[in-house]
């Protein structure tokens, strides 16, 4: 009876401490996740100032932020900075994709896949695309969709992307800009690339201030008329990742509409959600 009762104490002390383990696990993953959704929170809060000096910019400059003892870092890009899959043309395309890699015939071949992907017709585009017959000669069943992109993830089914490729272009590309030509105030350096500009000089420009003003200097790099984050429109991506002292992390990623402060409401519509969280 004694190594009964000794076994089954044992058992049970095993089973509470395994709990209280997942239980803290689980707390602190909480409150990761709580600490990334405040940088979220934060960053549109900074987004919506006047005072350019306290103004965060959505041109993908990370901004450092401590909230309840975690260490937040938040990188906010306006939308309308990237290149739009279902208005840019097939030149910006294909330049996009010299920039991040692809060779002039490669480029060219799959910016025309791009647009016979959105586009209702059946005729594949002069400088090479992929309609459905060549969809169906790759063993792909589902060919062309001939409407436009609902997701930038539309882009992995698109004849001649790898998942290396997508990795590349994704954070450069949208949805929901609806122009037909990239922000150059917000956009990033392979962007400013593809449309003919000095990408790196520009992105280096921008974080060239007037501390008195919160402006660009003269002479800094970058670009005349490139302003703050109220001509940005109101779509962002932003990334907010957010590490507790204990070393837990957690990555929050959206895409989000800000809505009109007018009565009460939601200050922001919800586009695009994923969130994680790593034990270090």
């Amino acid at each position: 009876m004694i190594v009964l009762l000794t076994a089954l104490v044992g058992a049970f002390a095993m089973t509470a401490r395994v709990e209280h383990m997942q239980g803290q696990v689980l707390a602190r993953g909480m409150n990761a996740q709580a600490a990334a959704r405040a940088g979220l929170e934060y960053a549109l809060h900074r987004l919506a100032q006047s005072d350019p000096r306290v103004q965060w910019q959505p041109d993908g400059r990370p901004y450092e932020w401590e909230y309840a003892g975690a260490q937040v870092q938040v990188r906010i890009v306006a939308e309308g900075g990237k290149v739009d899959l279902n208005h840019a043309d097939a030149t910006l395309l294909a330049g996009l994709l010299r920039v991040l890699g692809s060779d002039p015939g490669e480029a060219t071949r799959l910016a025309g896949a791009i647009i016979d992907w959105r586009d209702p017709d059946s005729l594949s585009q002069p400088a090479g695309g992929a309609e459905n017959a060549d969809y169906a000669a790759a063993g792909r069943a589902y060919g062309a969709k001939d409407a436009e992109f609902e997701s930038i993830a539309e882009l992995e089914q698109v004849l001649g992307f790898t998942p290396e490729l997508y990795a590349k272009i994704a954070p450069h590309v949208t949805v929901y800009s609806r122009s037909p030509r990239p922000d150059p105030a917000f956009a990033a350096a392979p962007v400013l690339d593809a449309m003919g500009m000095d990408g790196e000089r520009i992105v280096a420009g921008r974080g060239v201030v007037d501390p008195a003003t919160g402006l660009p200097m003269a002479g800094g790099g970058a670009s005349p008329g490139l302003g703050g984050g109220s001509a940005a429109g109101g779509t962002y991506s932003i990334d907010s990742r957010a590490q507790l002292a204990d070393g837990r992390r957690s990555l929050l990623r959206a895409v989000v509409l800000t809505n009109p402060p007018v009565g009460p409401g939601p200050a922001y519509t919800t586009l695009y959600w994923e969130e994680g969280a790593s034990p270090r």
